[in-house]
C-alpha cells in the first residue's frame, strides 16, 4: 500500500505542477512568450553561427509554438490528474486492477517527458541552438524536469504484484 500511495502522490504532484505551469502561462502570457520568441529568433546565439538560417522571425510562428506548448502542458496536466485519480481509486484493488489503472498516468508522464526531450532539448536546444544563449537557455530546467518526470514514470511503471509471488 505505501508504494501505491507513493505512485499516486507523485503523479498527482506532477499534475499540480503542470496545472501551475498552464496557469502561469495563461495569466502571465508575455513572460514565457518572450522566452519562446527569443529562442525561435535565435537572437542571442553565438555571433556568426552558421545555423541562423533556422531562425523563425515571424510573430505568427512564435504564437503558434507558444500556444501549442500551453496546449501540450494542459493535456499533460489533465492526463496526470485523471491518471492520479484512477490510481487513488484503485489503490485497494487487486494488483492487476491497479496495473490497469496506470495507463492514463503513464500516458501523461510520457507526454511530459516528450515535451522536455523533444520540444525543449531537441528542438529548442539543438535545432534553434538555445544552448548558445546565455539569456534564453532553458536546457538545464528542461533536463531537471525530464529527470524528475522520468523517475516518477519508472516508479509508476513498476508492475504491482501479489506479495505471495
Amino acid at each position: 500500500m505505501p508504494l501505491r500511495l507513493a505512485k499516486t502522490a507523485l503523479v498527482l504532484a506532477l499534475a499540480f505542477y503542470y496545472t501551475l505551469v498552464v496557469f502561469n502561462n495563461l495569466t502571465d502570457y508575455d513572460s514565457n512568450f518572450q522566452f519562446v520568441r527569443h529562442v525561435l529568433m535565435m537572437d542571442s546565439t553565438l555571433p556568426g553561427n552558421r545555423g541562423m538560417w533556422r531562425a523563425l522571425n515571424q510573430p505568427g510562428w512564435h504564437t503558434l509554438f507558444y500556444v501549442l506548448t500551453i496546449v501540450w502542458e494542459a493535456v499533460t496536466a489533465i492526463l496526470c490528474w485523471w491518471g492520479g485519480m484512477r490510481l487513488a481509486l484503485a489503490r485497494r484493488e487487486a494488483p492487476a486492477a491497479f496495473n490497469r489503472a496506470k495507463n492514463l498516468a503513464i500516458a501523461g508522464l510520457t507526454l511530459a517527458m516528450l515535451m522536455w526531450l523533444l520540444a525543449f532539448l531537441a528542438v529548442g536546444g539543438e535545432w534553434f541552438l538555445m544552448w548558445q544563449s546565455r539569456t534564453w537557455n532553458g536546457r538545464e530546467p528542461a533536463f531537471h524536469m525530464f529527470i524528475v518526470t522520468g523517475i516518477v514514470l519508472l516508479l509508476v511503471a513498476q508492475r504491482d504484484r501479489d506479495d505471495a509471488s
